[in-house]
């Protein structure tokens, strides 16, 4: 049994697929959590842009929308992430057409469960996603998502936000989506980052802070009806939240 390791990137996994897609008795994966099987052969995959291309090509030709399902798929934060898609895309090439409306197929209802996860999140988090000032006027907004869900949202922000700079960053990844107003860098960003504050960025949180204790009834907790509108793992950069953590 073969044991393909690529390093998480999409290019990566392409390049693994151009050997895995008809190896039947193999594993491709980027975890370095997975479970080793007693006798497996370890195979390192260095991204390679003809082979990966190659299999575009191939998965183009049956079904052009696959390859955004499988980079969100990829975008998942389960180590299985890369085996969901490898599925698909093998059912994908041995049926050559279109599979997804075929939910009764095990391959299509994991790859469709998985990309729901994904896309589901990143919806949330376009409206969960809390900024604060810099004292240089460039809003900073971490968040700290299951899935790498940045360049899904990023869009959203900057139809929101044209005219205001901002840093939005995945403290979970260590990297960050910087928009001067013009154009937007996807950048690596360091183990810690500290960010100066504007004088008023405090005074902002305590009003809202203050505002959400005035609406709150205390005789009337709605702590579960909370928390199936605003998950608890949301809740660390969100001030109003802050002081129950």
């Amino acid at each position: 049994m073969n044991i393909y390791i690529t390093d998480g990137t999409e290019r990566g996994f392409y390049s693994a697929a151009f050997y895995a897609c008809t190896d039947k008795n193999c594993t491709v994966t980027s975890s370095k959590n997975w479970q080793i099987p007693l006798g497996a052969d370890i195979v390192p995959v260095e991204p390679n842009d003809e082979h990966a291309e190659r299999v575009r090509k191939k998965l183009r030709g049956y079904d052009r929308g696959a390859l955004r399902e499988i980079s969100l798929i990829l975008r998942r934060g389960a180590d299985t992430r890369e085996m969901t898609a490898l599925e698909y895309l093998r059912l994908i090439v041995k049926e050559r057409r279109p599979v997804r409306e075929k939910l009764s197929r095990p391959a299509v209802l994991n790859a469709a469960a998985e990309i729901k996860k994904v896309t589901h999140e990143a919806h949330r988090f376009t409206g969960f996603l809390r900024f604060m000032e810099g004292e240089n006027g460039v809003f900073y907004a971490p968040f700290s998502p299951d899935n790498d869900i940045l360049e899904l949202i990023v869009p959203h922000f900057i139809r929101r936000l044209k005219t205001q700079p901002f840093v939005i960053h995945d403290v979970t990844r260590k990297i960050a989506a910087l928009w001067n107003t013009h154009e937007c860098l996807l950048t690596v960003t360091d183990e810690k980052v500290n960010v100066c504050l504007s004088e008023y960025e405090q005074v902002f949180c305590d009003l809202w802070k203050e505002y959400y204790r005035s609406v709150n009834i205390a005789q009337r907790p709605h702590e579960k009806q909370m928390k199936g509108y605003m998950p608890v793992r949301y809740w660390k950069f969100m001030p109003e939240k802050n002081d129950v953590l």
